[in-house]
């Protein structure tokens, strides 16, 4: 391969370090703010889930925050430049995977009145089933902190200069110190004004760049002539990397398991003063996500205009292709200084909020299906103390696991693998319980482990056998008119070579979509869970409290009563009085529940509890239920 004279790109100055500085200066402070603020305020309820008197506004702001991360900041940009954007059909995906949460898995979580959504488990089949579901979603969110973590530092080592274990290590105190401080106020607020940030750097980029490459028309011509406005690919074949339906169902299934059932975002939502709230901030939140996902694609489109003719991957000039958006943030600001620490304050802005929620979630599910279960007579000072030890103990572990990222490739593809191989099989472990009466404790925890298997099991060949090149080739990329050091020949983007010796399932099983293995791994649970449920002796449906199912059959069967009564299975949900606009629930109170673990492990916090519904609201509020507690 010949030698490019790279150009030179200058490194980070003073005002980018100050810029960037400021971020983790306005972080920290918003933690010391509500340490003062809630000093007074010492149970662990308020430091865990804000006294659950939050509003949509900052939570909505906090969603897309934590989940935007550096991942999007830099990943996405990257995946569009090498592969078209397609990406932005992600938009379905999201559209999605709002409406199955706020419709179908939230109002069950809120008017169950839990901390933690693992506690849902143990309400519906039992501890073990809970237990399980805890160490699968703690080993999930420290893997994947540790790349939102070690990603962005070294992407930005290489090419800003900043140091690698500097970023990592500041940005693991930060966190863990206005987590540890303030707790999920202090999170929720850092993470609006870290959105806001977010975007400020994006809406630099894009301005900067257009103006660069002769405006949006010149731009979008580049991108045509390049084949990256290729969008539509309806291509069937589940091994092909990115097409419509990869993205559209793979993606759903894959984002729900991040947003339908996933702590960090179910401990924010349940944190609204009320059911009213919590929808609004996830809906508020889609509009949060699409605006940055076409900042992302955009970003991309205009990257590629810039560099279409040298393109400093293939030229050598960086290492990855994460380190694209970074490299590009150098060239184009050189001049400007300051600016390039608000790109790098942008990435960090994800990283910061990500982690922050991550340590936070991993608290609390410590604490409630731990530490509570094995000390339930601890009191609120201690617990207050123990949450905030958990905090100081996660962010170590996240920031530590950060040294493990640097093995599992692109930014994106590895952090969508592990959430789609964890998140997938806890996805259908949620729905096994939530939408179908009939199946029990056995089921739930045969079909958790036969989905995790099937989900790694495909994941992991595929790490080891990448999918052939047709699948997942990027698109053609040139150095026509780079500076050779050597010779002036112009050099094209090469398909990357195959190893030789390929085992039978390298090319089928291994060579799926990473996107379907959320998908893998929630129906293969599903489908486990139900057919132990059946063999075993599925639940009696007069047992299951109502406010634990939720009855997705009336929305078929609204024209035939007695046939949703018949796929109620038994549950009673008539007893509910569902309309509750006009009547609080009342049968629920009342309603016992045979099954022993039910009655013999479940904490007085949890003693089937209804939030209470408000009238005034037309939702179901948490006020009622924090002055009984």
């Amino acid at each position: 391969m010949p030698n490019f004279v790279a150009p030179e790109v200058k490194k980070f100055v003073t005002w980018d370090y100050i810029v960037f500085a400021a971020l983790f200066l306005v972080s920290a402070s918003i933690g010391v703010f509500f340490a003062v603020k809630e000093r007074k305020k010492k149970t662990s309820k308020e430091f865990l889930v804000g006294g659950r008197q939050m509003t949509c506004g900052p939570i909505a702001f906090s969603l897309t925050s934590s989940f935007m991360s550096a991942v999007t900041v830099l990943g996405t940009p990257s995946e569009v430049y090498r592969y078209g954007a397609s990406f932005v059909l992600f938009f379905l995906s999201y559209t999605l995977v709002i409406i199955f949460t706020s419709e179908l898995f939230l109002p069950v979580f809120y008017r169950s009145g839990i901390t933690s959504t693992y506690e849902y488990l143990e309400l519906r089949f039992n501890k073990i089933v809970r237990l399980a579901a805890t160490l699968i979603y703690i080993l999930q969110t420290i893997l994947y902190t540790g790349i939102v973590v070690y990603a962005p530092s070294l992407a930005l080592n290489q090419v800003t200069g900043f140091d690698l274990w500097g970023s990592v290590a500041a940005t693991g105190i930060v966190c863990t110190f206005y987590c540890t401080l303030g707790g999920l106020k202090a999170v929720v607020w850092t993470d609006a004004f870290q959105m806001v940030v977010m975007v400020a750097g994006f809406v630099a980029v894009l301005i900067r760049g257009t103006s660069l490459n002769g405006g949006v028309t010149k731009v979008w011509e580049d991108a045509h002539e390049g084949s990256r406005l290729n969008i539509f690919d309806f291509d069937v074949d589940p091994l092909r990397r990115h097409t419509f339906w990869t993205i559209v169902i793979g993606g759903t299934f894959t984002w729900l398991g991040l947003y339908g059932v996933n702590q960090s975002t179910i401990q924010r939502c349940i944190s609204c003063k009320s059911e009213r709230h919590a929808k609004l901030a996830l809906y508020l939140n889609l509009l949060g996500l699409w605006t940055v996902l076409v900042c992302a694609v955009f970003c991309g489109l205009v990257m590629y205009s810039h560099y279409k003719s040298c393109d400093p991957w293939t030229a050598a000039f960086i290492s990855a292709p994460d380190q694209l958006m970074p490299y590009f943030v150098m060239d184009i600001f050189s001049s400007m200084p300051g600016v390039p620490g608000l790109f790098v304050a942008c990435a960090f802005s994800g990283t910061l909020s990500t982690v922050a929620a991550s340590i936070n979630a991993l608290a609390t599910v410590t604490f409630e299906d731990l530490v509570k279960k094995g000390f339930p007579n601890i009191s609120e000072k201690m617990s207050t103390w123990i949450s905030k030890g958990l905090c100081v103990l996660y962010g170590v572990l996240c920031t530590s696991m950060a040294a493990a990222a640097s093995l599992l490739g692109g930014v994106v593809q590895a952090s969508l693998s592990i959430h789609g191989m964890c998140g997938g099989p806890m996805l259908g472990l949620f729905t096994l319980g939530i939408v179908f009466p009939c199946a029990n404790w056995k089921g739930a925890l045969g079909g958790l482990l036969a989905g995790i298997s099937l989900a790694f099991w495909a994941g992991t060949g595929s790490f080891i056998y990448p999918a052939p090149p047709t699948k997942s080739i990027p698109l053609q990329l040139s150095t026509l008119y780079c500076t050779l050091a050597n010779s002036t020949e112009a050099l094209l983007t090469a398909a990357p070579t195959l190893a030789p010796e390929r085992p039978l399932l390298a090319d089928t099983w291994y060579s799926l979509s990473y996107l379907y293995f959320s998908a893998i791994g929630c129906v293969g649970c599903a489908i486990t869970g139900l057919l132990i449920s059946f063999i075993t002796g599925p639940s009696k449906g007069e047992d299951i409290p109502p406010v634990l199912i939720k009855p997705v059959c009336d929305l078929f069967c609204f024209w035939s009563k007695r046939l949703k009564v018949f796929l109620w299975c038994g549950v009673q949900h008539d007893s509910l009085e569902m309309d509750f606009e006009k009547k609080l629930p009342e049968a629920a109170a009342n309603k016992t529940r045979t099954d022993n673990t039910f009655k013999n492990n479940t904490n007085k916090e949890n003693n089937y509890q209804i939030c209470g519904y408000n009238s005034e609201e037309n939702s179901y509020t948490n006020i009622s239920r924090e002055t009984r507690l």
